[in-house]
């Protein structure tokens, strides 16, 4: 049996490497985070309000709610 010499795992400069490595693959991951709330929540939400107020009436929807009832003072 011949000794074999173990190679020495790299200690220096190991958490800074690792750090780098996880701080792009955050960075990177936000992004497609943000992208996705934006084009997935964010421009659909806008659009609704948009078609919503294209149609919408204060008075019309006034006269519906006094018709209904809910405001006490008016008759």
């Amino acid at each position: 049996m011949a000794s074999e010499v173990l190679v020495k795992p790299q200690m220096r400069g190991l958490l800074a490497r690792r750090l780098r490595i996880h701080m792009v693959g955050a960075f990177l991951v936000s992004l497609g985070v943000a992208a996705l709330y934006k084009f997935g929540v964010a421009e659909p939400r806008k659009k609704a309000y948009a078609d919503f107020y294209k149609n919408y009436s204060p008075e019309k929807d006034f006269e519906e709610m006094k018709k209904a009832g809910i405001f006490r003072s008016i008759k």
